[in-house]
């Protein structure tokens, strides 16, 4: 039996692997779960699971559940904050590590859970797109193996399996276009946030749905994709591909395509990290090649999609260059969700902050979280009307 902890246990990708552990029972113990203010679905998951340990990082809600628990009869402790999340990322009962909270909160404890060395089973991708070359050399100190649970990563992972690595001439990862793609820049200079949330193939939580309409979710891949693959930006490709049928390909010197397909369904590489190297018995709706109909892939539009284009910048450049870029979107997308800016506004912030910032070649976690604070605070301040 494998001992889980889940950072992020009632977002979309935490609740998804609810349901692999439902559908796997036996096969895991769920030890650790956090949330940030979500009480009523925390509670449902500590009824359920009878996790060891329950983490809520929003004050308030912490206080509340604390209380609650003072007249319930339960083997659950609740724990608060960062410090709640270190602990049970480092637990020494604990084996592996799903990641699956948005944004550079999920950084600290993947770092301490790699000191411990605990296995990651990775759907924070910040981690990497901030600090990647840390993360990267922890892991291999540690001997910590990353499991990539974005369903491109996860289809390059599993194209690769059975070949040699050095035989790998690109990595194609697969774009949906999200919900805008096609338009113009004129056509997408007044669109709303209900439109940018209505992702046409994915459920998502609402920061990735935006950064899905953006192209910029892309973006952070390619950096990520760079850092578990150890592969030149020029070798990793971005490739539109609407009906998310193809979930990323691996071309090899020879010519030959590798694809992984599927429904599309973020718990097949949820479940495939989880079980590696094992494939159990499928959670996911089988594909059905006679509907499927036509698949179709184009080159992305990076100059209406600026922040595609950044990402790659960013990531050549290196160093604190894609913390740097990471914060500002955080930060820029926040903003439009609470229409204090323009959905074209997101790369134009984008740019000035890599402009603005210079980039720190060689870094620590402090630098990086100092990065976190200039930034946001930059982006705040300025374009706040």
């Amino acid at each position: 039996m494998k001992r889980i902890s889940i950072i992020g246990a009632t977002g979309s990708i935490g609740t998804q692997t609810l349901d692999v552990l439902r559908k796997q029972k036996g096969d895991f113990q769920l030890i650790g779960i956090s949330a940030n203010s979500s009480i009523d679905k925390l509670l449902h998951i500590i009824d359920e699971f009878n996790p060891k340990y329950a983490v809520l990082t929003e004050k308030e809600s912490y206080l509340k559940l604390k209380d609650i628990f003072s007249n319930k009869k339960s083997n659950t402790k609740i724990l608060f904050g960062v410090d709640g999340l270190n602990t049970i990322a480092s637990l020494p009962e604990v084996d592996m590590v799903v990641t699956s909270v948005v944004g550079m909160i999920g950084l600290v404890p993947t770092i301490k859970a790699i000191r411990a060395k605990k296995d990651i089973a990775l759907a924070n991708k910040e981690t990497l797109v901030v600090g990647g070359e840390l993360v990267t050399k922890l892991s291999q100190e540690n001997n910590v193996k990353i499991f990539p649970v974005d369903s491109e990563h996860s289809a390059v992972f599993q194209c690769l399996q059975g070949n040699n690595f050095d035989e790998v001439a690109n990595l194609i990862l697969t774009a949906s276009g999200g919900p805008f793609r096609g338009k113009t820049k004129d056509q997408l200079s007044q669109v709303t946030v209900k439109e940018a949330l209505n992702h046409p193939n994915w459920s998502m939580g609402k920061k990735l749905t935006i950064d899905s309409a953006t192209l910029m979710n892309k973006g952070l891949e390619v950096i990520e994709a760079h850092f578990l693959f150890n592969l030149p930006y020029e070798n990793i490709k971005v490739v539109v591909h609407p009906q998310s049928i193809v979930h990323s390909m691996v071309e090899y010197r020879d010519g030959s395509v590798m694809a992984q397909l599927a429904t599309a369904d973020m718990r097949l590489p949820i479940q495939y990290a989880l079980n590696y190297p094992k494939r159990k018995e499928a959670v996911i709706d089988k594909l059905d090649f006679y509907s499927v109909g036509n698949l179709s892939f184009e080159k992305p539009d990076t100059d209406t999609f600026k922040p595609l284009k950044l990402a790659y910048q960013a990531g050549k450049t290196g160093g604190t260059m894609p913390a740097i870029l990471n914060c500002a979107n955080e930060e820029a997308v926040s903003l439009f969700l609470a229409n204090k800016i323009n959905f074209l506004d997101i790369g134009n912030i984008l740019e000035e902050c890599m402009n603005k910032f210079t980039s720190q070649n060689k870094y620590t976690l402090e630098d990086l979280l100092n990065v976190e604070i200039k930034v946001k605070k930059y982006v705040k301040d300025k374009f706040i009307k």
